[in-house]
């Protein structure tokens, strides 16, 4: 009887198996990482080489990842309010302060949720600015690219994002959010022959009741958030059609014709008759080792730095900045002085220093600045990527030689609004009288 023989011989593992746990976050080749991007269904968006250029920190600042990091925060931290919170004009403020100071850990949830949205407007009006400084709207040297269109996306999700925050403003129900949206409300209705139509169209009737507040809290709950996420799943989506950032067409048409190797066992030649060495052929390599690294891991990395690094940035400031929340809505006592939400202060400011008094004549304000400028701005973001000449070779570079005027145009067009905001955060006071930062406000008996 004959012993059965051992196989000494090591185990070859079958091709695109890998038995490590969590291999695709950790591979340890470039095997495996193309593998990564294949078999995940997180990773599977992401391309599987990515230019060293468009992952530099100093590129983009990655705020568009910041911004989408916020918006899961805001998804996270809203769905217990959204259970807590109860819609109704006589427990709305009762809900919140039960929120505030019954709930355990109930502060420190609502005030990631404010400061969550407050910081996703900052950032993705940072990251409107960024890619118009680097001309990231415009095409560069792939095919069927057009940047230009997800910029027009990326404005509308700037406007859906204002929106978001302010019909999340009036839910608390206390005298800062329900004047705030007064004041709002106000500027729209100033629009000529159809502006009383548009107030009541937000409010759902004439004055901030019932309806209103269920209004504002069903877009704030479910359709305004399911259309801003819409949006950002297309703009990713054509992020990686157009090819990734703007600054990757930079270096494909910057990129010099590299001279490769000839081979020494093949011929160019017709049927192969002619002998001798084969001709060089130079050609353009943008997946050259030096110019692109594996997505899986240094992307993936990176992105997992940001988002972690959000939450736990806005996780801390809660902890020290907490959510105001004023005495209940009193539609009979007008705070003096009765100021919009920060990020339309600009748009109050603009309203008053553009009210002028003629004697009996007055021009309005409201019109020309509240609704006429900024729907002027806007138009002419939405049309500038087809206005703009400059070459193509200017995508992706920040403060481009070619692109000099127009971008010192936006530069004193975005620092007058800073400018303005900050007049109408900390330079308002009664009345809407001026005064300095270190002047004190005089103490003015509420307006009944």
């Amino acid at each position: 009887m004959s012993a059965t023989p051992k196989n000494d011989a090591p185990q070859t593992q079958a091709p695109g198996v890998h038995p490590r746990p969590f291999w695709s976050l950790r591979p340890q080749s470039d095997r495996q990482s193309g593998d990564a991007v294949t078999s995940n269904f997180l990773l599977h968006w992401f391309p599987a080489k990515s230019f060293k250029a468009s992952l530099a920190w100093g590129y983009s600042f990655w705020l568009g990842t910041a911004s989408a990091a916020l918006l899961l925060l805001l998804t996270l931290s809203g769905l217990p309010l959204l259970f807590l919170y109860i819609p109704s004009v006589e427990r709305a403020y009762a809900s919140v302060k039960d929120i505030e100071y019954v709930v355990a850990f109930g502060a420190w949830i609502r005030a990631v949720h404010r400061l969550s949205a407050h910081l996703m407007v900052a950032v993705v009006f940072l990251h409107l600015v960024r890619v118009f400084l680097t001309g990231a709207y415009k095409n560069g040297a792939g095919q069927g690219q057009k940047r230009e269109w997800n910029w027009v996306i990326g404005v509308g999700m700037l406007l859906l994002t204002l929106f978001l925050s302010f019909t999340g403003y009036l839910l608390p129900w206390d005298q800062l959010a329900y004047w705030a949206i007064t004041v709002g409300t106000n500027i729209a209705s100033s629009v000529p022959m159809v502006g009383a139509s548009v107030r009541e169209l937000l409010l759902g009737g004439r004055t901030i009741d019932q309806a209103t507040l269920i209004r504002f809290y069903v877009l704030h709950c479910i359709f305004l958030p399911a259309g801003l996420g819409v949006l950002f799943l297309y703009h990713m989506w054509r992020v990686r059609k157009d090819g990734g950032l703007a600054k990757a067409d930079h270096v494909a048409l910057l990129a010099e014709k590299r001279p490769t190797e000839p081979s020494e066992s093949k011929t160019y030649t017709l049927l192969g008759v002619a002998r001798g060495t084969a001709p060089t052929v130079r050609t353009v390599s943008l997946e050259a080792p030096d110019t692109t690294v594996n997505s899986i891991p240094d992307l993936t990395r990176r992105l997992a730095i940001v988002i972690l690094g959000t939450i736990a940035v806005v996780s801390m400031l809660s902890v020290f900045v907490h959510a105001p929340l004023e005495e209940p809505a009193n539609p009979l006592i007008t705070p003096n002085p009765t100021k919009a939400p920060w990020y339309f202060l600009w748009l109050q400011e603009v309203v008053t220093d553009t009210t002028i008094h003629l004697g009996s004549f007055t021009i309005n304000g409201a019109f020309l600045g509240g609704v006429l400028l900024p729907s002027f701005l806007v138009a002419l973001a939405l049309a500038w990527p087809w206005l703009d000449r400059s070459p193509g070779v200017s995508a992706g570079v920040w403060f481009a030689a070619s692109r000099k005027r127009q971008n010192a145009v936006f530069i004193a067009v975005v620092v007058l609004i800073l400018i303005l905001t900050f007049v109408g955060t900390f330079m308002r006071g009664p009345y809407w009288h001026f005064y300095w930062p270190w002047q004190q406000w005089p103490e003015l008996p509420a307006r009944i």
